[in-house]
């Protein structure tokens, strides 16, 4: 590099992670340094392993691909990546297995963490504590959202129309399973129940009867201790992606739709594996529609304090919008609908990236 080049900016993607969206992560990491302008940014992979260990891993986009259904995940390599413990220096410490440490500055951390311990707020603490920058939403908009209960509480206080739903805890479940399921049942069916703090649809079930409540209640209770159950929403599955403005009002994509098979719901293996859906890109509805659809997402992302990105995913029913959720670190493997939206709104996947470094660098959260 010549005297006169400007320095390059030295960018964390911190990856993998403990939950059950290991994988995705990975994959959405691999898109994430594959797209990032070399010219303008450094990357440093590291690699969080499912046991939680922190580890510095390859810059090889190639290496985090998704091959058919083949998920990639992080590998225990030996080393061991440590984070500042005060706010100065900007700094990691790698330790490698024969015993060596080297120190690697870091300008900003991308956090690509689906799920617990790393969408919900925990990484973003971390990272506050250790004065480091870093992409996306913050402590209290990472936690919210991913605790679909609250967050529903929230958009309904903000004015925003949330889809019915009831709340169990697990302890309530088996303390009293007959009636927990009478009080269940009284949403009618089909039903949908949901980990009330997972993500990309893991553990949730259609149930279209009374006799598949308990396994559907057992299996989401896997992913989480608190569980949502909501009456199916007949609608059309439309989603929009923000990007947070530079003079603070949220930027809002053209809608997607997802079209999924009249018998199936938009679960984990047809977002990441390939199924009976399709992504409609921009969706097709009128303009009205996509204006209020742009509105609902731009008011969701204020209500939960957003930063940086979030998608918000709606039904279009026969009386209006009703909001799903909204997720503060949607996926950007090949299938992502939120890279899709920005692709459709004009903004390349490049582009993009390069924009969430930039707002992430300047953020005052």
């Amino acid at each position: 590099m010549s005297e006169n080049a400007p320095a390059t900016t030295v960018v964390v993607v911190l990856f993998g992670g403990r939950s059950s969206e290991h994988e995705i992560s990975c994959v959405t990491a691999g898109g994430i340094m594959d797209a990032v302008d070399r010219g303008a940014y450094d990357v440093v992979p590291v690699g969080i392993t499912k046991d939680g260990a922190f580890t510095l891993q390859p810059d090889d986009p190639a290496q985090w691909a998704l091959v058919g259904q083949q998920l990639p995940v992080v590998p225990d390599n030996g080393t061991r990546v440590r984070f500042p413990s005060a706010a100065e220096p900007r700094a990691l410490t790698v330790e490698h297995p024969d015993g060596s440490t080297t120190t690697v500055p870091v300008d900003i951390v991308f956090p690509i963490l689906h799920g617990p311990f790393g969408e919900d707020g925990t990484v973003q603490g971390m990272l506050e504590t250790a004065g480091l920058p870093y992409v996306g939403d913050g402590v209290l908009a990472s936690a919210l959202a991913m605790d679909k209960h609250v967050a529903k509480a929230v958009l309904e206080h903000a004015g925003l129309r949330v889809a019915p739903w009831t709340t169990v805890l697990r302890r309530e479940w088996i303390a009293d399973e007959l009636g927990v399921a009478e009080t269940i049942a009284a949403h009618g069916w089909p039903l949908f129940v949901k980990p009330a703090r997972a993500g990309s649809s893991m553990g949730v079930s259609r149930v279209d009867g009374p006799d598949e409540l308990a396994a559907a209640m057992h299996l989401a209770f896997e992913h989480d201790t608190k569980v949502i159950v909501e009456p199916r929403v007949v609608g059309r599955e439309v989603e929009v992606a923000v990007l947070e403005g530079r003079d603070g009002v949220p930027r809002t994509s053209l809608p997607g739709e997802i079209v999924v098979a009249e018998d199936g719901f938009y679960d984990f293996a047809a977002k990441y594996l390939g199924g009976d859906e399709q992504l409609l890109c921009p969706a097709p509805l009128t303009a009205a529609e996509t204006d209020v659809i742009r509105s609902i997402g731009a008011r969701a992302f204020e209500a939960i304090g957003g930063s940086g990105l979030a998608r918000v995913d709606c039904f279009l029913t026969d009386d209006g919008f009703v909001v799903n959720e909204v997720n503060t670190m949607p996926g950007f493997t090949p299938f992502s609908m939120y890279p899709r939206c920005w692709a459709a709104s004009g903004v390349s996947y490049p582009e993009l990236v390069t924009e969430l470094i930039e707002l992430g660098r300047a953020a005052v959260r």
